[in-house]
């Protein structure tokens, strides 16, 4: 084992002992149910280590909400700094890390989940994998708490004619399972763009959609969906029930966040508003909208028509003096006969 090898052993082996103490709690719990070597035991098993993990990142997907929404808000910031200090790069750089310094913004904090969460993502499909190609190995002792026996009994639970480790490229000839990793591909790669989508078409307003972070967050709407697409047909059923359920829980968390919470100039604002207003709740301004509009949107004493008390006298005295009235001009006969 090289020197990398046995970095990645370090790292994977805590996630494999996390991983599987999980995923065995809910098969202990669910067999009393549906039976031990059950598939449907070992899906619901898959499902909820999903949801304890998620659950254990929200958290964190408070802080890449923040992050994000505070990234979308600088943009006018960052485009100012970017014609100011464009022909200097160096420069540009300290002043936007300066910006987001100064504004509490971390422009990686977007990635942390996706980040904690592949380890975890690799150290199932390693569990998943191992437990199908070695079971039957005398050498083999099981990986984390799933045990030897325990990975014999997930290798043979009956899935649409396959088990839950096979996938489309190892189907084991049976066209059924073909289709049902081909539905779940499909399913995981229609989820993994509309959580990205969600997020750029709600929560992210109009002048944030073409900086640079707009290029960035369009290019992962696009890239992560291929990505997940083309790895898909290799992963076996159990892990892209996974990133499945992984997904729909982010839709989820993402559609209560961005109704409740919506970051102020975004069309969810906007419906927020409309929606507090039918309710005849006090609607509520972001601080960028009562920038823009001045004294028009909030202090409107100085104008006549809002400045008048019930007896129809004004609230504030017009001191200036009052214009004199400019002579008109006269001819010489005129003036002579004055």
């Amino acid at each position: 084992m090289g020197f990398l090898g046995a970095i990645g052993h370090f790292i994977m082996t805590p996630l494999y002992y996390l991983v599987s103490a999980v995923l065995v709690g809910f098969h202990k719990v669910l067999s009393g149910v549906f039976g031990s070597d059950s598939a449907l035991t070992w899906t619901l098993s898959i499902i909820g280590l999903t949801l304890v993990i998620r659950a254990a990142l929200i958290p964190l997907f408070v802080k890449q909400i923040k992050s994000s929404r505070n990234m979308q808000l600088l943009q006018p910031k960052v485009k100012e700094l970017q014609k100011k200090y464009g022909h200097d790069r160096e420069r540009l750089t300290q002043e936007t890390m300066k910006l987001y310094k100064e504004t509490g913004t971390n422009p990686f904090a977007s990635c942390l989940p996706l980040l904690i969460q592949m380890p975890i993502f690799f150290a199932l499909f390693r569990l998943i994998d191992h437990a199908a190609k070695n079971f039957d190995k005398a050498s083999y002792k099981g990986q984390g708490f799933l045990s030897k026996d325990l990975a014999t009994s997930f290798a043979h639970a009956p899935f649409f004619g396959g088990t839950l480790s096979s996938s489309f490229t190892h189907d084991g000839g049976h066209t059924s399972i073909k289709i049902i990793a081909a539905v779940l591909v499909l399913a995981m790669t229609a989820t993994t763009f509309m959580t990205q989508r969600q997020l750029m078409a709600k929560n992210m307003p109009a002048d944030a959609m073409t900086g640079q972070y707009a290029q960035q967050q369009k290019m992962l709407l696009y890239v992560l969906p291929v990505v997940f697409g083309v790895g898909g047909i290799a992963f076996p059923l159990g892990v892209i029930i996974y990133w499945t359920t992984s997904n729909l829980w982010t839709m989820c968390q993402q559609f209560y966040v961005i109704r409740n919470n919506p970051a102020p100039g975004t069309p969810a604002f906007e419906a927020k508003k409309k929606r507090d207003a039918a309710k005849g709740k006090p609607v509520t301004v972001g601080v960028e909208e009562r920038s823009e509009s001045g004294s028009a949107a909030g202090d409107t004493s100085g104008s006549p028509a809002n400045s008048k008390g019930s007896g129809g006298k004004s609230g504030s005295a017009d001191r200036r003096p009052a214009q004199r009235q400019q002579p008109k001009n006269q001819s010489r006969q005129q003036r002579k006969k004055k």
